[in-house]
């Protein structure tokens, strides 16, 4: 009988298995919580060659820790990746990636419609330290090819756009990336691999914010960085933590010593190492569990989202609804050939009312919590425009669809039947 290969099992099989087994110690078959900061060291050799890279084991839990070791090797293997990195939240990982893959002065290409925090962050870099990114007009493949400089070095998506639920093109972007040499970036945080793995369409790097679905519980926060292990740093000549030597490392090259796992490694030493934004071993438990049960919520998030969007795009005091898995929707190709089940369970609803409209809206739901977050179990309604988006610049609002008469809506897994008649009732009570 062949050896158990643990990759060629189907997706929901290794979100429930993937990167945890029964304890070697104990027997327990639930992933344990080590709640330690430290690990006491065989030797003086074995500590000596650990904190030089020259041996793997556990030192010090700001850079690994069991647990969330157990939590890296799982998203990796859902998201078909070599290695991750998890981290303290969403955009922790986006700022280590972004400082992992950059140096001041460099530039990178980034979508014109992202997370309100992302691009509060890019803002942020690009003033204080010299990172500049240069927005696409839209998202086709085009429009990233058209924003590529000289000093550009890496471009950065999302899978499905927060919050307005557009569908990315990433195969076509990922083609742009490959001819130009560049690592492509992509924010899976709104699809979760259970509906869209951007490795398999071409992506280097994949980050998520797990607080969202891949938890779905509302209770943790996290990030995780996935690293596709194909991109060849090495031959690109650039990226000077993975292909130049680290002298607190006896001038270790990290292209060289961990070819397949180059971003992966950079990112643990530069990210976790020296600026410190590692993950608590309780959260990556919960996470664990989470993700267990991530193909079936996602299949009940997206039928729900649908239904709810249909309801809300028929009504007469709405505006427009962005969902692009909705027949005759801007998108809908698009989402059709990514996401055939559907494009994930947050859109966004313009109100004809305008921005009182939209904010007694959100007042008057009684089921739908009134919560900044999205993927949750739970429904949840946030007001963009003052709140997860209200730094943008009105133009870059527009770009969002996260205008003043905006509502963002997450959907989550009650009776659909109750979701439509709390949205129902809510509206009615609009002039």
């Amino acid at each position: 009988m062949p050896p158990f290969d643990p990759s060629a099992l189907g997706f929901a099989t290794r979100a429930v298995h993937a990167g945890t087994g029964p304890d070697a110690a104990t027997g327990a078959r639930a992933q344990p919580i080590y709640f330690t900061n430290g690990f006491v060291f065989e030797s003086n050799e074995q500590a000596a060659d650990i904190f030089a890279m020259r041996a793997t084991g556990f030192s010090y839990s700001r850079g690994s820790n069991p647990t969330v070791a157990a939590l890296e090797r799982r998203v990796a293997s859902l998201e078909g990746a070599k290695a991750a990195v998890a981290v303290s939240s969403g955009q922790s990982a986006v700022l280590l990636v972004m400082l992992t893959l950059m140096q001041s002065g460099d530039a990178y290409v980034a979508s014109s419609r992202l997370f309100g925090g992302s691009l509060g962050l890019m803002r942020r870099l690009e003033t204080r330290y010299d990172l500049t990114p240069h927005f696409t007009r839209g998202l086709t493949p085009e429009d990233f090819e058209a924003a590529i400089t000289p000093k550009t070095r890496a471009i950065v998506c999302e899978s499905i756009v927060n919050p307005c639920g557009a569908v990315t093109d990433l195969a076509g972007i990922a083609a742009v990336a490959r001819r130009h040499g560049l690592p492509l970036v992509v924010d899976n945080t709104l699809a979760s691999p259970a509906l869209i793995r951007p490795i398999e369409h071409g992506a280097d790097i994949v980050v998520h914010s797990t607080s969202k679905f891949l938890s779905g519980s509302g209770t943790v926060i996290g990030g995780i960085i996935c690293d596709a292990g194909r991109f060849d740093w090495k031959g690109s000549g650039r990226y000077n933590l993975i292909n130049e030597p680290w002298p607190d490392y006896d001038g270790l090259v990290v292209s060289e010593k961990f070819p397949e796992t180059s971003f992966a490694t950079a990112c643990r030493l530069f990210g976790l190492r020296d600026l410190g934004p590692g993950l608590s071993p309780m959260n990556a438990f919960l996470t664990l569990t989470g993700t267990e049960t991530l193909p079936l919520r996602m299949e009940r998030h997206c039928s729900n989202a649908r239904a709810v969007a249909g309801f809300l795009r028929d009504h007469p005091k709405v505006a427009w609804v962005s969902y692009p898995s909705l027949p005759g929707q801007p998108g809908e190709e698009t989402a059709n050939r990514y996401v055939p089940n559907g494009a994930g369970a947050i859109f966004t609803v313009a109100l004809k009312g305008g921005q009182q409209a939209a904010l007694d809206f959100i007042t008057g739901l009684d089921l739908i919590s009134h919560l900044v977050n999205i993927g949750e179990i739970k429904s949840l309604a946030i007001h963009p425009a003052t709140t997860t988006h209200r730094q943008l610049r009105d133009e870059e609002r527009a770009a969002a669809f996260v205008g003043p008469e905006t509502v963002r809506l997450s959907i989550g897994l009650e009776s659909v039947e109750d979701l439509i008649a709390d949205v129902a009732q809510s509206l009615a009570k609009l002039p």
